[in-house]
């Protein structure tokens, strides 16, 4: 029985096509460790770039939540705009902390430069500075890695969220706050990372535990999340 039940776990993980689509982006960061080249720098800023994919699909789910009244759909009409602004805001300076840290502004960069938006909008257009600034300075092949892990968030996106029916499990305003404790848990550990292989020189040793360790986080919060809806489906 131990026998079968250990076997239908493994089978389980074997077909989940989000999970081996998030492993599988995560292999290139080992790539570019090993053969390309790639500084602390480069993890850092290539996870950094991620957390603005998982905002993309958060503003997707949240705009495709199912809710009990057609009247709460204006609810959303404030909850992503505030989200967008609010998320965009913590990304832009988490992005701009990273380039100051590594030393890697272009002299006389700006976050914010001309004519500011108005109100909060200044943030995301901090936002959109900060990312045209990371894409002018990242290797090609980072621009591949990226591209990896916005696929792979997408197809978690389509199989998970909507052809599993999980958008008809979660509220809106729980989306909002959904996104952050994943990054804090994430990038404390990446940065403590960083630090030590900027100490030691960046040796490559150290780099793919900096990267065995995010992969191993990212694998533990998805199956942890979807457990938690297939519970809600089981229970309802």
């Amino acid at each position: 029985m131990d026998r079968d039940i250990s076997f239908k776990y493994k089978k389980e993980y074997l077909t989940n096509i989000p999970l081996i689509a998030l492993v599988a982006a995560n292999l290139i960061p080992f790539w570019g460790v090993l053969y390309g080249g790639w500084e602390a720098f480069h993890v850092v800023l290539l996870y950094w770039s991620e957390n603005i994919v998982v905002g993309f699909y958060n503003i997707l789910k949240m705009a495709c939540a199912k809710v009990s009244h057609p009247a709460e759909h204006l609810g959303k009409l404030f909850m992503i705009p505030f989200f967008t602004v609010h998320y965009g805001g913590f990304c832009a300076v988490h992005g701009f902390f990273v380039l100051m840290l590594f030393g890697k502004g272009k002299s006389g960069f700006e976050p914010i430069h001309g004519e500011s938006w108005p109100c909060f909008f200044v943030f995301v257009q901090m936002l959109l500075n900060v990312l045209k600034h990371v894409y002018s300075i990242m290797p090609e092949a980072m621009r591949y890695a990226m591209g990896a892990l916005f696929v792979s968030h997408g197809i978690s996106f389509v199989y998970n969220y909507l052809i599993k029916g999980e958008y008809a499990r979660v509220k809106p305003d729980k989306l909002m706050g959904s996104p952050y404790a994943r990054i804090v848990i994430m990038h404390l550990a990446v940065l403590f990372g960083a630090f030590l292989t900027m100490a030691l020189g960046s040796p490559v040793g150290i780099l793919i535990i900096l990267v065995g360790l995010k992969t191993s986080l990212d694998v533990i919060f998805h199956l942890r999340q979807h457990k938690k809806h297939q519970a809600k489906t089981a229970s309802g």
